[in-house]
């Protein structure tokens, strides 16, 4: 197994190379604020609620104790 890519090893390529694209996407959002385009409080509102909750969701799946406490019930 020598030189083969560890579990870890393919997380942190992808991970950086994933974290990496979005960003660049999230600031191609972001120039939509500029004074060439118009929009309302409301349809900023959508997108920031639309990406929170996007963000929301892949947080819970890293998260450890929710999977954990899925299946556990308590009086």
């Amino acid at each position: 197994m020598t030189g083969a890519e560890t579990k870890h090893d393919k997380f942190r390529r992808l991970a950086t190379h994933r974290v990496t694209s979005a960003l660049k996407k999230i600031e191609l959002i972001g120039n939509l604020a500029t004074s060439s385009y118009e929009y309302s409080q409301e349809e900023v509102e959508k997108i920031f609620n639309s990406l929170q909750q996007a963000l929301d969701s892949i947080k819970g799946k890293f998260s450890k104790s929710k999977k954990e406490d899925a299946g556990k019930f308590e009086l």
